[in-house]
C-alpha cells in the first residue's frame, strides 16, 4: 500500500545503539500470547478495551483555565485516522496493541513547510508548520532504537514480512504501559510483559477446569453394577454383561427384566463439582491483574462500581494516550500556546436518569448546553430546529464587575434580569 510504502525509510548513517543505564542493549522483541489463550483474560481486556473505544479524541487549546476546541486539520485527522479505520477502530487497535504488548506505536504521515512568526521577544523566527494525514498503529516484531552522530534518537522497527523502517523518535507517538525499569519501553527490564505471577494463577486455574472435565467424564463411566448370584468363569462372566448391555439398548420403555440369577444396583449420576467460592477466587485473582472487577466483567455493575473502574484502570491509559499524542503532535513551541490532544469520556460516563437531569439543571443555566444536547443526553433524538440553540438564565452577572454593581454603578454590564419571585 502507498502509505506503507512511507513509512520505510533508510536507517541515519553512522547510528548505533542507544545507550541503556542497566547495560542492556536496546532491542526489543514484542511479546507473543501465552496468557491470552485464557478466557478471563481475553474478556477482561476486552472490557477495558470496549470502554476506551468510546473516548472522543480532541484538539483543544487551554486559554488559561479555559479549554477551547480547535476545529482544523489535527481534529479532522483524529475523526478520520486513515482509510482503514474510524476513529474508535482506531482506539480500539491501540489499546489492545497496548495491552498485549505494553508498548503501542502509531506512526504519523503529513509534509512540512516553513513560515516566518515572532518568538515570545517579539522576534522573527522561521518555523516548521506541519499538515498531518494519517494516524497508523504499527505492530512490529522487534524494535531497536539507535542513535546517530549527533545523540539524535531513531527507532528502527522490523516487521513480519522482513521489512524495517527506521524513523526519528520524535516523529513517532509511543505510548507506555507499565512503564517502569526500562528507559524505553513499557513492562519489564527487557521491554516485555512480566506475566510470570500471572501465569501461575492460570496455570491453576487451568488444572481446576481440567479437574471439573475429568471428573464429570468419570462419574458418567460406570452406570450401575450387576451381581449374578452364582459362580461363573471368565468366559460367562462376560458373555452374561454382553447380554445385558443388550437388553439395556434394546429397551425403549426404560425398563429392564432380570431373572433370579442377576441383581443390578444403579450408580448415581454424581460429579466432583469445584466450590464457587474457589472459582470466585481464582477470578477475582485473575481479574486483579488488569483492574477489572467481576461485576464489570458480568455487566451487573452500579454507578460506584464503574467509577472506581473507571478511576483505577481507563482513567491512566486515557491520560498516558493523551499526552503522547500531545507530546509527538505539537512542537515544544505549539504546547507553549495550550495546544492538547484530549480524549474526553462523555458516554463512559455512568450516570442514572435522575443525576443526567441534575447534571442538566446544573449546566442549562449557563448557556454550556446546546438545546440538542439535553436531548441526547436523556436518550432522545436532536431536532433540526433546535440545531444550534443555546439558552441560559439572565440571572447572572460577571465576576469581575461584582462589587461594581453591588454599590450601584450605571456603566456595568449586568445580565441580571427578570427575576423569579423568590429572588425579588
Amino acid at each position: 500500500m502507498e502509505w506503507f510504502d512511507k513509512l520505510f525509510k533508510r536507517q541515519p548513517k553512522n547510528s548505533k545503539y542507544a545507550p541503556m543505564l542497566n547495560g542492556f542493549t536496546p532491542i526489543f522483541t514484542q511479546f507473543g500470547t501465552n496468557i491470552y489463550a485464557s478466557d478471563v483474560v481475553q474478556q477482561a481486556l476486552k472490557c477495558i478495551v470496549d470502554e476506551m473505544k468510546k473516548l472522543n479524541p480532541t484538539h483543544i487549546r487551554f486559554n488559561g483555565a479555559d479549554p477551547i476546541p480547535v476545529k482544523g486539520n489535527i481534529q479532522n485527522v483524529l475523526d478520520n485516522p486513515n482509510d482503514l479505520m474510524t476513529t474508535s477502530e482506531f482506539l480500539e487497535k491501540i489499546v489492545w496493541l497496548l495491552l498485549l504488548n505494553y508498548n503501542a506505536f502509531i506512526i504519523p504521515t503529513y509534509y512540512t513547510w516553513n513560515e516566518q512568526a515572532k518568538d515570545e521577544s517579539g522576534n522573527w523566527i522561521t518555523v516548521e508548520k506541519r499538515r498531518y494525514e494519517s494516524f497508523y498503529p504499527i505492530n512490529p516484531n522487534q524494535v531497536d532504537f539507535l542513535e546517530d552522530a549527533s545523540g539524535q534518537l531513531f527507532v528502527k522497527f522490523w516487521f513480519s514480512d522482513g521489512q524495517t523502517t527506521t524513523l526519528p523518535y520524535d516523529d513517532v507517538i509511543h505510548i507506555k504501559y507499565n512503564y517502569s525499569v526500562n528507559e524505553y519501553m513499557g513492562g519489564g527490564p527487557t521491554g516485555q510483559p512480566d506475566h510470570q505471577a500471572l501465569l501461575q494463577t492460570l496455570e491453576l486455574n487451568h488444572q481446576l477446569l481440567e479437574g471439573v472435565a475429568k471428573a464429570m467424564k468419570a462419574s458418567y463411566a460406570v452406570n450401575g453394577v450387576v451381581k449374578i448370584n452364582t459362580l461363573l468363569d471368565d468366559g460367562k462372566t462376560e458373555e452374561a454383561l454382553r447380554e445385558l448391555e443388550a437388553k439395556l439398548n434394546n429397551s425403549e420403555s426404560g425398563c429392564l427384566a432380570l431373572d433370579l440369577k442377576s441383581d443390578f444396583t444403579a450408580l448415581p449420576h454424581t460429579s466432583a463439582i469445584v466450590d464457587e467460592n474457589t472459582l470466585k477466587f481464582i477470578d477475582d485473582k485473575i481479574l486483579r491483574n488488569f483492574g477489572v472487577p467481576l461485576k464489570i466483567l458480568q455487566g451487573d455493575y452500579s454507578q460506584d462500581t464503574y467509577n472506581a473502574f473507571y478511576q483505577k484502570t481507563l482513567e491512566p491509559i486515557i491520560k498516558s494516550i493523551s499526552q503522547s499524542f500531545t507530546k509527538k503532535i505539537f512542537s515544544r513551541r505549539e504546547r507553549s500556546f495550550g495546544n492538547r490532544i484530549e480524549l474526553y469520556p462523555k458516554e463512559l460516563i455512568f450516570l442514572s436518569v435522575d443525576q443526567t437531569i441534575k447534571m442538566i439543571d446544573l449546566l442549562a443555566p449557563t448557556g454550556a448546553m446546546l438545546e440538542n444536547e439535553k436531548r441526547t443526553a436523556l436518550g432522545l433524538r436532536p431536532l433540526p430546529e433546535l440545531e444550534g440553540k443555546r439558552y441560559m438564565s439572565l440571572n447572572w452577572i460577571d465576576a469581575n464587575n461584582a462589587a461594581q454593581y453591588q454599590v450601584g454603578k450605571d456603566d456595568v454590564n449586568v445580565d441580571i434580569v427578570d427575576k423569579t419571585d423568590e429572588e425579588v
